[in-house]
């Protein structure tokens, strides 16, 4: 702490490196988003070392919790009443790695096996649980990224085929230069291997426009994307610099309003796919997670609620309205916070569905 405030001080930029290893984990406070759902992380760092990005430096590399752990804390969850679990870390691909013998139960020195497999290891430990609820995968690296955790998703419906797979840029390029090892085919290809196991798919992705000597072409490229995978929803972002890292002295600055201008750019086109995306969705009946009763300003409920689809994120995506009858005691007694309810869709927004109650 002197260190970093001596550095403050002296107008340097502090750069704080962990100095525990592995994952905190046993007595730590609940990460808990809304009623019924919870954030549990399984990783922490990041060994990707993307050329824009300063995590690895604040974070440091990637350690992962021993399995056992993570089954221990979804049991308790699960047995507490959540519905959906979250698992969160810089990159859910590369879970395994690490370099403490303990990372597993079969941990060895160095980094572990092939970091996907073990994802699929963690998730068929995860999948013994006994329990109706979900499990959503949130940020997976897509050059890590293994085919074989989408048999489980076949095989157990619980673990939710949403996928976060931040692509960032499709221009083979600019991908390069961010120090990834993807390309457009690839990512494409990605895509089509991922819809043709799962074809009820949901997609979120990001983009990050203005990179270091990003053309217009370059641009275009990931527009072209875009047009091709049809993400269910995806977040654009303006390159900023971040000192420390290593385009941060790339040649080739954009300016900003073009960088803006390019992300807007995207965002038009990714509302017009979500709106579609949407409008398929309705007439037909889902799963909905109860996450708010919305009252009145003196306390009243008019039979509204908001909730969220398994096809929708906390705090990212789009919700799910819920319409009920007051006058039925059946609703009114399943519609609260933390709760699974039925509810079929009968309208769509550029961003949300608008729905009714069903009774089971």
């Amino acid at each position: 702490i002197v260190k970093t405030a001596n550095d403050v001080l002296a107008k340097k930029r502090p750069v704080v490196v962990p100095q525990q290893k592995g994952v905190c984990c046993g007595d730590r406070p609940q990460l808990l988003s809304f009623a019924g759902s919870a954030y549990v992380k399984i990783t922490e760092g990041c060994n990707n070392c993307c050329s824009f990005c300063a995590i690895p430096l604040i974070r440091g590399h990637l350690r992962s919790r021993p399995v056992a752990d993570i089954v221990s804390e979804v049991k308790q969850l699960v047995l507490g009443g959540t519905k959906e679990i979250n698992l969160i870390g810089q990159d859910l691909a590369s879970y395994g790695c690490g370099t403490d013998d303990d990372v597993l139960q079969n941990g060895k020195n160095g980094f572990q096996q092939n970091a996907s497999s073990l994802l699929y290891d963690l998730l068929a430990e995860l999948s013994k649980i006994d329990g109706q609820f979900w499990i959503r995968l949130l940020y997976i690296h897509p050059d890590h990224f293994n085919a074989d955790i989408l048999s489980l998703m076949q095989k157990d419906k619980r673990i939710l085929p949403y996928f976060d797979i931040p692509f960032q840029s499709a221009s083979d390029s600019i991908i390069k230069a961010m120090n990834r090892k993807g390309t457009f085919k690839q990512y494409v290809s990605l895509i089509e291997t991922i819809r043709s196991a799962l074809p009820e798919a949901s997609i979120r992705t990001t983009f990050l426009t203005g990179f270091p000597g990003e053309t217009d072409e370059d641009a275009q490229k990931t527009f072209e994307f875009l047009e091709t995978i049809k993400p269910d929803w995806s977040g654009c972002f303006a390159y900023s610099r971040e000192e420390d890292t290593p385009a941060y002295s790339f040649k080739g600055r954009v300016a900003k309003k073009i960088a803006e201008s390019r992300a807007s750019k995207l965002e038009q086109k990714q509302a017009t796919i979500t709106a579609e995306r949407l409008k398929s969705r309705v007439g037909k009946i889902y799963s909905v997670l109860v996450e708010e009763i919305i009252q009145n300003n003196d306390g009243s409920d008019d039979g509204l609620a908001i909730g969220r689809a398994w096809f929708e994120a906390p705090d990212v995506d789009g919700n799910v309205v819920i319409r009920y009858d007051l006058d039925d005691a059946h609703a009114v007694s399943n519609i609260v916070p933390g709760n699974v309810v039925s509810v079929k869709a009968l309208a769509s927004s550029e961003l949300d569905i608008d729905g009714v109650y069903c009774a089971d």
